[in-house]
């Protein structure tokens, strides 16, 4: 992968959902040293200490829309202040996600159809919104435009009482294989590709494990921290910013053959 702040993503423009924290929060980051005008999309209010701060740190080449992901509507306005401000997107980053775990008969109707919302959903609105602008934006580029949905290892394995997290970020995968058929089947240039990170740290995988402590699976989140980074062969748990490293891989011409593919980045939790 290229050295950071070598400028492959400069002329370019990218959206990531989900973009205030963890690892949308370093696509972020890492898409602007590259050179991309960033816009990116969560939950807060616009005048949010969050966002405020977030705009400040990223510069003028950043932007923010508030946007539900689970809402069409959202998407749309999305989709509107990127062709106002900027006339064309080169990368989508569907990142926004959440989880929901325990045993399959304790979990509840609104519980599903909410993950399903979030992670399912807001994966397909979001490409559905921005397929015609990035059809055109691509055309000029080597590899053209690039679709990188955020999956999961839950994506690919199994584990006790993520039920409903599997089959979320499974659908995620195979929504992304048949997005990327589609538009080569239709000479479109768009690449998609999925992204697996294993256990990483960020707000989601801690608020996670504190759920996990409060439901007494443990006395605190840190002996679930050290159970996880035992069983991953590398020893620990990602930084955001590698799997940020991955993200500007699928999003730069070094990944020009690849769509329909999944980028495990997992510290060989897959391969034992």
């Amino acid at each position: 992968m290229s050295e950071l702040g070598s400028q492959r993503l400069k002329g370019r423009v990218a959206l990531v959902s989900g973009g205030l924290r963890g690892i949308g929060e370093a696509c972020v980051v890492r898409f602007l040293a590259e050179g991309a005008e960033v816009v990116l999309t969560d939950l807060d209010a616009p005048d949010s200490e969050a966002v405020t701060a977030a705009l400040a740190r990223h510069g003028q080449a950043a932007s923010y829309v508030r946007a539900d992901v689970t809402r069409a509507e959202d998407w749309e306005r999305a989709r509107a202040h990127v062709e106002a401000h900027h006339g064309r997107l080169h990368i989508l980053v569907n990142n926004a996600g959440t989880d929901l775990t325990g045993p399959v008969e304790s979990l509840t109707d609104e519980g599903w159809r909410r993950i399903m919302a979030i992670n399912v959903d807001g994966v397909f609105m979001g490409t559905r919104a921005f397929v015609p602008i990035m059809a055109a934006s691509g055309a000029n580029f080597k590899g053209g435009a690039s679709i990188i949905n955020v999956s999961s290892i839950m994506g690919l394995v199994g584990m006790s009482e993520v039920s409903a997290y599997n089959a979320s970020k499974g659908a995620v995968r195979m929504f992304t294989k048949g997005i990327a058929l589609e538009f080569a089947a239709k000479g479109m240039p768009i690449r998609a590709n999925s992204l697996h990170p294993g256990f990483v740290t960020t707000p989601l995988l801690q608020q996670g494990f504190q759920r996990w402590v409060d439901s007494g699976a443990a006395e605190k989140a840190q002996d679930l921290v050290d159970m996880v980074a035992g069983r991953t062969p590398i020893g620990r748990l990602a930084d955001p910013s590698e799997l940020a490293a991955a993200a500007f891989f699928l999003a730069s011409e070094d990944s020009s053959y690849m769509t329909g593919a999944e980028l495990v980045i997992d510290g060989g939790w897959t391969a034992q």
